[in-house]
């Protein structure tokens, strides 16, 4: 494929680092995956993390930034009207990365697209049922209300919330059962 080999190993490191795969010296590089209780620790962790973002949200979001989540939470409502949920887990993705910009911390926000890439797949599979992407997009708006008011406490708590109810609409469907022990 015309790649050397440095950038390989040194991918294979970060991956390594990362928990998704096991470099068995002599052997090769066996993927781990990721468990059941990581997608659990991620939602865990993404909660509170969220939490914080949207708390720092209220301090640092421009009125440009604020106009961006409005129209995704508009354009979110048209399709869920619609019954058209394929677009869904994009806006929601955009959703979350507009949040992230605008909560002033590229340390936070590295962290928050890391977790959120770890659990894509899953992502739209919830998102893919319209009751829960009614839910979330309502979620959305409270929380962006929230920071639009700078009530950083409410901010937080509804953020926090979010990943919660995300969480337990996996397991309602069951969805963690696609993942190993």
């Amino acid at each position: 494929m015309g790649v050397s080999r440095t950038p390989v190993r040194e991918a294979f490191r970060q991956l390594e680092l990362e928990g998704l795969i096991k470099i068995i010296p002599n052997k090769g590089a066996y993927v781990t995956g990721i468990t059941r209780k990581d997608v659990h620790d991620i939602y865990e962790m993404r909660s509170l993390l969220e939490g914080l973002c949207a708390r720092w949200c209220c301090d640092n979001i421009t009125q440009e930034q604020i106009n961006a989540l409005e129209e995704n939470i508009f354009l979110a409502k048209f399709h869920t009207d619609k019954g058209n949920t394929e677009h869904l887990t994009t806006l929601d993705n955009q959703f979350h990365d507009l949040l992230y910009e605008a909560c002033g911390s590229k340390m936070l926000a590295h962290q928050l697209k890391d977790f959120h890439q770890y659990v894509i797949g899953i992502r739209r599979k919830t998102l893919s049922d319209l009751e829960r992407g009614i839910a979330s997009n309502q979620e959305h708006e409270g929380i962006l209300n929230a920071i639009k008011n700078n009530d950083r406490e409410l901010a937080q708590e509804l953020a926090h919330a979010h990943m919660i109810n995300a969480y337990n609409n996996i397991l309602a469907r069951g969805l963690d059962q696609t993942y190993p022990e």
